[in-house]
């Protein structure tokens, strides 16, 4: 976590109730969520993705004049359901503690929020899209969700060896080993692409099995440090990017 006092930006968590009610009425409020148990392949630990929520809500916080709420680190991600995690299994519960959450803040002041979301806009992205959307509609107040693949480019994708990936795979992995890669354990990295590919019109919700997969998707074998901060990077800029849009708007 950056070190407040020396940032644009704050975490809620770090004012008192005074500083706070200022700062709800007059900032971007950030209201992240990541999974705080997830299983990411037989070699990435499950928390990767409030791995990844922390550097880029330490990057807004020290850029931009943001203020980031607590995260929300349990939610909604059926695909992963056969494997230990921490899971909200019923969608509508976890709609509804998000809205609780954001409810909470607009009492206080809030008036502009941004959800950023480390997982993917057609899993845990629905449920936080329609908050966002109801939110919009019945409170009047501007939002906005940011999800992990919003944050991808064909640029990030020209890094990558693997012929193709999605879970725990050769970006992912590249990503963690170089914010932790104590927490990598390469000697069980292996190769899964699922069968071949299937070109698909419409939106196919997919699902990993323990029984028959180790839970990726993709080549995490091809992964090092160096590729891991060059696509942080370009999540980075363009995380700021987003957050730059929505405050000009």
């Amino acid at each position: 976590m950056a070190t407040q006092g020396t940032t644009a930006g704050a975490y809620l968590g770090a004012l008192n109730w005074v500083e706070a009610q200022d700062a709800l009425a007059t900032r971007v409020v950030i209201i992240p969520f990541a999974a705080g148990a997830k299983e990411h392949g037989p070699h990435l630990p499950m928390g990767t993705d409030h791995l990844v929520m922390e550097h880029l809500l330490d990057a807004a916080v020290r850029e931009r004049e943001v203020l980031v709420t607590p995260p929300i680190l349990h939610g909604w991600f059926p695909a992963f359901r056969d494997y230990p995690g921490t899971e909200i299994a019923d969608s509508a519960v976890f709609q509804a503690y998000v809205m609780a959450v954001a409810e909470s803040v607009m009492r206080h002041g809030a008036k502009r929020l941004v959800f950023l979301n480390t997982g993917i806009s057609r899993a845990s992205g629905l449920p936080l899209s329609i908050v966002a959307r109801d939110i919009r509609v019945n409170h009047d107040v501007p939002t906005l969700v940011v999800s992990w693949d919003d944050l991808e480019t064909s640029e990030a994708q020209a890094l990558l060896e693997q012929k193709r990936g999605g879970h725990a795979d050769e970006g992912e992995t590249s990503i963690i080993l170089h914010l932790r890669p104590d927490l990598v354990d390469m000697q069980r990295a292996v190769s899964a692409y699922r069968g071949e590919p299937v070109t698909q019109i419409g939106y196919r919700p997919g699902k990993f099995n323990r029984d028959t997969e180790p839970g990726l998707f993709g080549d995490p074998t091809l992964a090092t440090p160096e590729k891991g901060e060059k696509l942080l990077g370009i999540m980075r800029q363009n995380w700021l990017r987003a957050l730059d849009q929505f405050e000009s708007l």
